[in-house]
């Protein structure tokens, strides 16, 4: 029987919470009841031995939930409450407590788990995790490997993406550099050659393990991976630390001794606030804010988004943080076409900072890299005017940018998607500090 305490409210009568606690009993065990509030139909100072399980009140349902978890260890929090001392937000923030203490969260009509864990490795993990998709997540994470990697630290990157292969792959990017050419022969045998793992492999030139996974929950777990047997590969080959990479929201199903989680600033406020942001951010040990400029976020925009993450996470590091486009190539004195991901109203500032930082004149530019039918036309109309294509390693990269320049008889240069501090705490500070945390833990684990 898993032990279960329930969360209860004076709005119901006590003999019927009695009744239905009763009938939980007759499956779970029954440890203890957290009381959420409200007084209509219960007498608090005539007692509550009617409930017949030990009760734990508090200031704040927050707090008696969190207390009731502390002191009896159940498996399963099973609300019994209901309107209006409890609403659907209050409940997502309930179960983001529960989830963040390894507890599960059920209701009349819904039930949370906790995100799996199928595998702790014996590599230290350090976790990068993300609010949504597009907030910038493979981006800081390549260059959190290059960190690390300029740092004299021995890694592999195991990334899981939506176009990620069938069977763990393994690249050694530290060995060997994936050409254009290289990324097209892929693409050539059906795979994704934008996925992931190939960014991270091309960009930071460290060793890379690529995943799949189809589907992804609330609080982070994936329907469907193979993300297990990656980092079983990863774990093989003897490295000083793992860097595990999220994808979207969905968290890898593996252990991680430390996290990074990156929230992008123009998301708002819901993504850490609302839902299951409390939980992500509550397992975090540093946040970086991306893309934190106008027009994306406006000033006022960025310090509600840090006032929100501040009211969780007093003294959590925070990096804020815009991103810059850096070729891995020769463009200066070239006439380029630049294909991002980045929403349309960023690309003057990217295009200025390509013609400023690295000499090139760029005669045309979309923003409409994952959209192959509009990228298309955006091409088209730039056609005869360029001499080298400019392409983020992402969504349609190589089966369209670069194939189009291989018909054009021109060359595509993959183009790197930096981080720039802009506020907070440095970015290279935080990534110092919590990969020191992840190998610390990992070593804790290990002697105990």
């Amino acid at each position: 029987m898993s032990r279960v305490v329930a969360l209860i409210d004076g709005e119901h009568y006590p003999p019927v919470v009695r009744f239905a606690l009763d009938a939980l009993g007759r499956e779970h065990d029954v440890v203890a009841v957290a009381f959420a509030g409200g007084t209509e139909k219960v007498d608090l100072d005539a007692g509550v031995d009617v409930y017949g399980a030990p009760v734990v009140f508090s200031s704040t349902v927050d707090e008696a939930l969190a207390e009731a978890i502390r002191l009896y260890e159940p498996e399963v929090i099973i609300d019994l409450s209901d309107e209006p001392v409890l609403s659907a937000a209050d409940r997502f923030r309930l179960a983001s407590l529960a989830l963040g203490r390894d507890v599960a969260y059920r209701g009349a009509d819904f039930r949370f788990d906790v995100p799996p864990v199928a595998l702790v490795t014996d590599t230290p993990a350090l976790g990068i995790i993300g609010t949504g998709k597009r907030v910038g997540k493979t981006a800081v994470s390549a260059y959190i490997a290059r960190r690390l990697k300029d740092a004299g630290r021995d890694i592999v990157v195991l990334a899981m993406g939506r176009g990620g292969p069938a069977e763990p792959e393994l690249i050694r990017g530290d060995e060997v550099a994936l050409t254009t050419e290289d990324l097209l022969a892929l693409a050539a045998q059906g795979k994704h050659a934008s996925s992931d793992n190939y960014e991270d492999a091309v960009m930071s030139r460290v060793t890379t393990v690529g995943c799949r996974r189809c589907g992804g929950g609330m609080s982070g777990a994936t329907f469907f991976s193979n993300v297990p047997e990656g980092a079983r590969l990863a774990d093989s080959l003897g490295k000083e630390l793992l860097v595990l990479e999220g994808s979207g929201a969905a968290i890898p199903p593996v252990a991680s001794d430390a996290d990074i989680l990156i929230v992008g600033a123009g998301q708002g406020l819901p993504y850490v606030r609302d839902y299951f942001g409390p939980y992500r951010l509550g397992r975090a040990d540093a946040v970086v804010v991306a893309s934190a400029e106008e027009p994306i976020a406006s000033p006022a925009d960025v310090a509600e988004m840090i006032a929100a993450i501040r009211g969780q996470r007093e003294d959590i590091p925070i990096a804020v943080t815009t991103f810059r486009p850096k070729p891995i190539g020769d463009v200066r004195d070239k006439r380029v076409f630049f294909a991002t991901t980045a929403p349309k109203d960023v690309l003057p500032v990217l295009v200025e900072h390509l013609e400023a930082e690295h000499g090139c004149k760029v005669v045309g530019a979309s923003p409409h890299l994952s959209d192959r039918r509009r990228l298309r036309e955006d091409m088209r109309a730039s056609e005869g005017l360029f001499d080298v294509l400019i392409t983020e390693l992402k969504a349609a990269a190589i089966d369209v940018v670069a194939a189009a320049g291989v018909e054009a008889g021109v060359p595509t240069i993959l183009c790197d998607n930096v981080p720039v501090s802009i506020g907070g705490t440095d970015i290279d500070d935080v990534i110092d500090h919590v990969a020191g945390v992840a190998l610390r833990r990992a070593q804790t684990r290990k002697d105990a």
